[in-house]
């Protein structure tokens, strides 16, 4: 009985030191997390496969190829191998130690008959896990899977929104630059007529001159855009760790997305967020980190024991004879403990620094929910605004003409309205490339998978 009670004094001092303490989920507080947006409903955009949001089939060509040969990716990948691999190593620590230990002796001197000796010996140990160390290794080795698999997500969702954002940002290129190319041949056509002008009379070389500024302008902006579009499609090709080339794509004004754009109740949307899963996890292992700690204050308990049997003599017999051992060791630290009390200082810091780090977590990703909502719904707004502009330009467009060919208009009244209009169909493109962005953004802050 007196033994019972001195293991249950024990492990209750044992449990009271925090040695073998789990870790509980830090307590968070979601309320107004995504700051003035209102959540009605419980879904997500994140709730849909990438290959739902990003339906264009050439898109989700490209993006296959990056999650199967993106270099960022395949090291991400690597690291949860690793952390897979010493977890299993954490868990074996608990199983004993075997070695086997074979050796003989053969020896001869002046003639004489040769003695000859050998011995063949098995030992096991086995460290008694009773301050908690081998737990503490384990449970810090399962957050550190935690976290690769979260940091592995974590990248596969930023590839897969970097390719779609690289992608849509090249269709938007490609738009402007039609725009560009019809803004360059009005005022190609402009240069001609008021050349025709000045030899009637009808114009001065000034007119000329600002015309053909005009008209080296417009061709600049077609320049700087073929080289934006070059660099796209080399951004794209890298990501997918190929070599430089064009890439095959559709037409901004084909792609398709949801109306509506729902962000779940913050909780749920923590719980999938890979970011703030890995600094939970990174968390979790600073956690142990400190009982390991605070473990090594305590002595270390090994058991030990070996069987084998051995001869010695002139003649060998088997299996000779037998011999057999066990050992108990106990390790108490007494000259470093000062370092322990250090080591003990140091995690206890760093669990302080991984648990701000967590808190900050939440407060960047209900941030960036925010900006990428009002990003998305600021670009609808002036998609609208634009779209009714257009139409007021287009109209515009049209009666100039008819005034020009049966008024007193002239050309350069019809190109100002040309180039009002142009202008605010590549203002229309930015916008509709910003609404995308939005979506891309959003399906990022909310752990899209």
């Amino acid at each position: 009985m007196a033994k019972n009670y001195l293991w249950i004094i024990i492990l209750t001092t044992l449990s009271s030191c925090g040695i073998y303490t789990k870790y509980e989920r830090q307590e968070v507080d979601t309320e107004e997390l995504f700051g003035n947006i209102s959540i009605m409903d419980t879904s997500s955009i994140a709730d849909l496969a990438w290959r739902d949001l990003f339906t264009d089939p050439q898109l989700q060509t490209l993006i296959e190829k990056g999650l199967a040969a993106n270099t960022d990716l395949q090291v991400a990948r690597l690291r949860t191998l690793e952390a897979q691999a010493s977890l299993r190593k954490a868990k074996l620590a608990y199983l004993p130690s075997l070695s086997l230990d074979a050796e003989g002796n053969l020896s001869r001197f002046d003639g004489e008959n040769s003695p000859k000796t050998y011995a063949i010996q098995g030992t096991a140990s086995w460290e008694v896990d009773l301050f908690g160390k081998l737990t503490n290794a384990k449970r810090e080795a399962l957050a550190e899977l935690e976290e690769s698999e979260a940091y592995s997500q974590a990248v596969e969702t930023q590839l897969i929104a970097t390719i779609a954002d690289n992608y849509y940002s090249l269709l938007a290129k490609d738009e402007q630059l039609a725009i560009s190319m019809e803004t360059l041949t009005n005022w190609r056509d402009y240069v001609h007529t008021i050349r025709v002008l000045m030899k009637a009379g009808d114009a001065d070389m000034a007119a000329v001159n600002q015309a053909e500024a005009n008209c080296l302008s417009a061709e600049t902006s077609v320049v700087t855009l073929q080289e934006q579009i070059n660099e796209l499609e080399n951004t794209l090709s890298l990501l997918l760790a190929e070599t430089p080339h064009a890439i095959p794509r559709g037409k901004l004004s084909e792609q398709e997305f949801p109306d509506t754009l729902l962000t779940g109740v913050p909780l749920k949307m923590l719980e999938r967020r890979p970011d703030v899963r890995q600094a939970e996890a990174q968390l979790v292992q600073a956690f142990y980190a400190t009982n390991s700690a605070r473990s090594a204050f305590y002595p270390s308990i090994t058991l030990s024991g070996s069987a084998g049997w051995t001869n010695n003599g002139t003649i060998v017999t088997n299996p000779g004879a037998w011999l057999l051992q066990a050992i108990g060791s106990l390790v108490q630290p007494l000259f470093n403990r000062g370092e322990n009390i250090a080591n003990l200082q140091i995690a206890k810091a760093q669990q302080e620094e991984a648990l701000l780090s967590f808190r900050q977590s939440l407060l960047d990703a209900g941030a960036e929910v925010n900006d990428a909502l009002v990003q998305w719904q600021s670009a609808q707004k002036r998609i609208r605004l634009e779209e009714e502009q257009i139409g007021y330009l287009q109209e515009s467009v049209r009666t100039t003409r008819l005034l020009m060919e049966h008024g007193n208009n002239n050309y350069l009244e019809v190109l100002t309205a040309q180039q009002s209009l142009l202008q605010t169909q590549l203002t229309l493109s930015s916008d509709q490339y910003e609404a995308i962005q939005g979506i891309i953004n959003l399906y990022h802050a909310l752990g899209g998978k």
